[in-house]
């Protein structure tokens, strides 16, 4: 993981833990944690972010969930933060 990656990773876990969610670094990402919503495979919802160039986007560095989807430009943290929160609200069928 690069510096910078760290960094917009890092920036992104202090707004959503002030949201609520559990946010923590870990090797491969950011992890994060609803533990207001119940979860199917685990206590409750929760996935590894990340951060990597999105070509479609000019190369510019985006978050993605774990699963390689994009969720917000990485400058973006408020975007971001709403398409977790959706994502991670228990709810099945969430796409982003």
């Amino acid at each position: 993981m690069t510096p910078d990656a760290r960094a917009r990773l890092e920036a992104l876990g202090t707004v959503l833990r002030a949201h609520g969610l559990r946010a923590r670094m870990t090797l491969d990402g950011l992890h994060v944690e609803n533990p207001e919503a119940p979860g199917c495979c685990a206590a409750h919802p929760a996935d590894v972010i990340g951060v990597r160039a999105r070509e479609e986007d000019g190369g510019r560095p985006w978050f993605f969930t774990s699963w390689c989807h994009p969720i917000a430009e990485a400058d973006q943290v408020s975007d971001a933060v709403l398409a977790l929160k959706s994502l991670l609200n228990g709810e099945p069928g969430v796409e982003l």
